[in-house]
């Protein structure tokens, strides 16, 4: 089924911009962050030889205007030709993920008018490029079912926002769900096709994307979820993380020219030494520092941070001082010199760090500087005298504005239902500003709560399920979806993880500041490498038989001098009677927990 070969790409003519509520910040406008569409190489003629190589292929009738190899560059086209291409840049060659921004609608319509079902759609399409329209098959799961991953920069939603999640999938029943993911984003569950693209554009209208938040984009872009009212932070990095985005994805419509980049990419900025977005483990993370000498604020830059099946790795020194009106401009001259001369044959080294690691920090410096037509100065060094231990965001906590308060409640392993969306909208414009953040912990901050108004906002009915004095270990929980919705999962989390910590809290009494995290399988969604105590899946047995086990890892740590866990032990079952104990004692022997 051919769809979408006359449609205009999207992006080129209607802008998105985020709602002109004054609580919502918006973007600065283009000209001031360097126009997304500006450098074009979509005219950039075939050289012979990457001509010869299409040819060598059987593709030398392939259509420019639909195939991925448009915006890239030649290093980039000649890879992405090469007899050991990875079979993703092939799917690409042919057709690129953008097309899917047009073709999602077009397939909603045929669905509801009966003239197609998603089963009769190319398999390429529905579980491979639809994930740039941020629509994901959970075909093992639950077949013709879809999860939408969102574009939510700095996690920042207002009542109108959330509202409208509530109600995209409130139709859905024991299907429709949401859940926090650990890059402060939300991911939508239960949609089949004939909604999805209604959904699509409805987020649109209240200034959200899922375009490019799947396959080789640039993910949720994530900061602090107190920036803006935090005592403590250097600046409101805030604005930078909408830009960036608005940069990455043309102000909501998606931007042509970046969609095919050899492999994901993540980008946090830290406003404060606490670290909230973990940018160690992204790879690109902006910390922010005041230059020794000037003054002046702007950012150290960190690269290379990611987990994967082969290989887990902390971020090192970029060695690049960033000025805060350079962030915009570099952010974008960095995806175009990934997308250009980034791998494109193992997609297990395709990911940033193996290009810096290559090229090394100097050159990979001057390449984006070339890129951006400025030079770029090195990092700066900074020093503390006193340590600065990670803060708690959950509770009651004093803005840096005078009589105002934040409240950070937990969301237990971040999942909810569209009532839960509607009762944050609720509590949100009653006590607040009408805007909630979400957390990397999978958790909510309601920020701008007046002193007077903070009684009556704890006895809000749902914060008897999303409590801001939670216990210890429910506080510091995090899953990812697990072998209910995804079918990489080797085991199921969310529910076993409520389960376990409801009944460790039950047995023990424990010290405040433990972190637990679930995670299905070694992509490590959940991150169990930072935590206190992380639990993978793996195959385990019992009795000689198999059964879902875990692995365990110990000693995460995160804020200032992060460190990954190290594995403790594997193949635990994860049978309550085996799995309990084990944790139990791990509580008691290295945390200082007590039997109650």
């Amino acid at each position: 089924m051919q769809l979408g070969q006359s449609q205009r790409v999207a992006g080129q003519s209607m802008r998105c911009v985020r709602p002109s509520a004054p609580h919502i910040r918006r973007a600065t406008p283009p000209s001031a962050i360097a126009a997304p569409m500006e450098k074009s190489l979509g005219t950039a003629p075939l050289s012979e030889e990457v001509k010869a190589a299409l040819a060598e292929k059987g593709l030398e009738d392939v259509d420019m205007e639909v195939s991925g190899l448009k915006y890239i560059g030649e290093i980039a086209r000649l890879k992405a030709l090469e007899k050991k291409a990875n079979k993703v840049e092939k799917l690409k060659v042919k057709k690129d993920g953008s097309r899917m921004w047009t073709e999602v609608q077009e397939i909603g319509e045929l669905i509801r008018e009966g003239k197609t079902t998603w089963e009769d759609l190319a398999i390429d399409d529905i579980d491979v490029r639809l994930k740039w329209a941020g629509l994901f098959h959970r075909k093992k799961r639950t077949p013709g079912r879809f999860m939408m991953r969102l574009k939510v920069p700095n996690g920042e939603l207002n009542a109108e926002q959330l509202r409208f999640l509530g109600d995209a999938i409130k139709p859905f029943g024991d299907d429709g769900c949401a859940d926090i993911t650990t890059r402060s984003n939300i991911q939508l569950r239960g949609m089949t096709l004939a909604e999805a693209d209604q959904i699509f554009l409805g987020l649109q209208k209240v200034g959200l994307s899922s375009v490019s938040a799947g396959m080789d984009s640039v993910r949720n872009i994530t900061t602090s979820p107190i920036s803006g009212i935090d005592p403590h932070e250097l600046l409101d990095v805030r604005e930078l993380g909408v830009a960036i985005n608005d940069m990455y994805t043309n102000y909501g419509q998606g931007n042509v020219e970046l969609t095919n980049l050899p492999r994901k990419l993540n980008i946090a900025l830290s406003p404060s030494r606490d670290d909230f977005p973990h940018t160690h483990i992204n790879d690109v993370g902006f910390v922010a520092v005041k230059h020794p000498e000037t003054g002046e604020v702007g950012f150290n830059l960190e690269v290379g941070g990611y987990f994967s099946i082969k290989r887990n790795a902390v971020s090192f020194d970029g060695d690049t001082f960033i000025r805060q009106d350079q962030v915009v401009p570099y952010c974008k001259a960095l995806l175009e010199v990934f997308r250009d001369h980034g791998d494109r044959t193992d997609r297990q080294k395709a990911r940033l760090i193996w290009l810096v690691e290559a090229w090394g920090v100097d050159k990979f410096r001057e390449a984006i500087a070339e890129r951006m037509g400025e030079p770029l100065a090195k990092g700066v060094h900074v020093t503390y005298d006193t340590p600065f231990p990670r803060r708690d965001l959950l509770g009651i906590h004093p803005q840096k504005q005078s009589g105002m308060f934040w409240v950070g409640a937990c969301v237990p392993a971040g999942r909810m239902t569209a009532d839960d969306f509607h009762s944050w909208a609720d509590v949100a414009e009653k006590y607040g500003d009408g805007t909630l953040r979400l957390t990397v912990e999978q958790n909510i901050v309601f920020p701008n709560i007046p002193e007077d108004r903070l009684d009556a906002m704890r006895q809000e009915a749902i914060f008897k399920t999303h409590q801001i004095e939670a216990p210890p270990l429910s506080r510091g929980l995090v899953s990812c979806t697990g072998s209910q919705f995804c079918g990489i999962a080797l085991i199921e989390t969310k529910n076993r993880a409520m389960e376990v910590v409801e009944k460790l809290e039950a047995q023990l009494n424990i010290p405040p500041g433990i972190r637990m995290h679930w995670t299905g399988c070694p992509n490590s969604c959940g991150q169990a490498q930072v935590a206190d105590i992380g639990l993978m899946g793996c195959p385990a047995k019992k009795d000689g038989k198999a059964v879902e086990g875990v692995r365990i890892f110990l000693g995460g740590s995160i804020g200032e001098n992060a460190a990954l866990a190290s594995e403790f032990e594997k193949g635990v079952p994860c049978d309550e009677e085996i799995l309990l104990p084990v944790l139990k004692n791990l509580l008691v022997e290295k945390f200082g927990a007590t039997p109650k």
